[in-house]
């Protein structure tokens, strides 16, 4: 019998609401059974992938996104067109 899985660390993340429809997609897509499933699949595959480039030392997380229309600087708010 295989040893049960530990899963020892909580990873909390916020998502926009595109992000967030981007991974639902993807988990329904490929019959994943969660959002946390689907989202350890995506790092997996992330990781893998060749060629990926490292992040900036000075990078801050809003420099980072799922989508093109993730927020990328300021308080994390898209700016209000008027």
């Amino acid at each position: 019998m295989s040893e049960p899985r530990f899963r020892g660390e909580r990873l909390q993340i916020m998502l926009t609401p595109d992000e967030l429809r981007v991974v639902d997609d993807f988990r329904y897509k490929h019959r994943i059974p969660s959002r946390a499933a689907a989202v350890r699949e995506l790092l997996k595959r992330g990781l893998a992938a060749d060629g990926f480039a490292s992040a900036n030392a000075d990078a801050k997380s809003t420099d980072f996104g799922v989508t093109d229309s993730a927020p990328k600087k300021g308080n994390g708010r898209r700016e209000r067109v008027v």
